[in-house]
């Protein structure tokens, strides 16, 4: 097996019991770091340090993948235009970050006997974001809540 030392030196390659030997005698480990390479790699090293980081290098790339939120954009059946777009456009930006969004239509009083608008609102936004998202939920009852769910498209 090759052996590399611990100030990174190559010893060559070496029997395994002379690089036990060797390892001894510096008061350290001999690890295997490449087994699929032939001959197999191994370092004379400190274990417990060269797990401490490895471990620290899996936290380092798993801080950097961002989790997918859910965002909330709340509307009304009868919402006036302007309304309307700056909602919408607050959507877009959740969905540009990567996160979903799930956009309710809350119906109060007698609202509910016009359920037809909800959906109709519901298309709206839909269709003025089709090009950056894809439906993950059709719309759905929750009580007097409309709700829908939309997810980014991956690129």
């Amino acid at each position: 097996m090759r052996v590399v030392d611990e100030k990174g030196e190559q010893l060559g390659v070496v029997p395994i019991g002379e690089a036990l030997f060797k390892a001894r005698q510096a008061g350290l480990d001999l690890v295997e770091v490449a087994p699929e390479a032939k001959p197999p790699v191994c370092k004379i090293i400190n274990f417990k340090k060269f797990k401490y980081q490895e471990d620290k290098k899996a936290r380092a790339g798993s801080k950097k993948s961002k989790q997918s939120e859910t965002k909330e954009v709340r509307f009304t059946p009868f919402i006036a235009q302007n309304d309307f777009d700056i909602r919408v456009k607050r959507a877009k930006e959740f969905l540009e970050d990567g996160d979903k969004v799930r956009l309710s239509v809350k119906f109060l009083g007698r609202q509910i006997t016009r359920r037809q608008f909800g959906y109709d609102l519901l298309n709206r936004v839909n269709q003025q974001l089709k090009d950056i998202t894809k439906v993950e939920s059709e719309p759905k009852w929750q009580g007097r809540i409309l709700m829908m769910v939309l997810a980014p498209i991956k690129k």
